[in-house]
């Protein structure tokens, strides 16, 4: 299982939207405190560019030596349709400051001191401290999660499906569609059936995979596994 400050880093590291909660009465919209990038330094720092009339770069740009303490908030939305798409969030929070002479023109790059962060997910809640924030490793399929979840939809749905077989009764009569996968394994959502219930499943890897030639190793494991059911 990954850590709360793996699961904190791979979501920062996504895709997944995000949105700066700055303090104080702001007048904005909210598509103006979306980063329009974020990355992570090389010292764990949290890296975002607005453009430079944004307000975040003013309340930043502002604040100078005082300390402004933000809030940047992730939404992990499922790349698939699935009942209840939202997988997680995470919230990093710190202080804000404009990184001076990286800018480009009309934009400008902003550093957030992680001082913790807090994930609640499909696998359950978790604090994070900066330390544990900065030794963390996003997980390795994270670039490539979105793609393979709807290639897994669209193209081996009926393989998906089979992995009923290793549920048991409880997935008779559902529908499976794939959720969530990482270098453990693969999380499928079962919907339908009787009551209309909708509950999750976990098929573990027989051991991490570390990218994407490794995962279809791992992948034709367990369809194969799911087939001799």
């Amino acid at each position: 299982m990954p850590s709360a400050a793996e699961r904190t880093r791979t979501l920062v590291q996504s895709t997944s939207s995000a949105v700066l909660l700055l303090p104080g009465p702001v007048v904005a919209r909210p598509d103006q405190l979306v980063p329009e990038e974020r990355s992570v330094g090389p010292d764990g720092e949290v890296l975002l560019v607005y453009p430079a009339d944004s307000p975040a770069v003013r309340a930043a740009t502002h604040a100078q030596d005082d300390e402004l303490r933000v809030v940047l908030e992730i939404t992990d939305v499922a790349p698939v349709s699935v009942p209840n798409r939202i997988r997680g969030r995470a919230w990093v929070s710190g202080w804000l400051t404009c990184v001076r002479g990286v800018a480009e023109p009309g934009r400008m790059l902003l550093r957030l001191e992680v001082g913790e962060a807090r994930v609640d997910d499909l696998w359950g809640t978790g604090m994070v401290d900066p330390e544990g924030f900065v030794a963390a490793a996003a997980d390795p399929l994270v670039e490539h999660e979105a793609e393979l979840l709807q290639h897994l939809h669209a193209a081996h749905s009926d393989q998906v499906r089979q992995l009923c077989g290793l549920v048991g009764d409880r997935a008779a009569g559902t529908s499976a569609v794939p959720l969530a996968v990482d270098r453990f394994g693969l999380r499928v959502r079962f919907s339908g059936g009787a009551g209309g219930r909708v509950f999750d499943a976990r098929f573990d890897f027989r051991e991490p995979v570390r990218d994407i030639i490794g995962l279809r190793r791992a992948m034709h494991q367990l369809f194969e596994a799911a087939a001799s059911q």
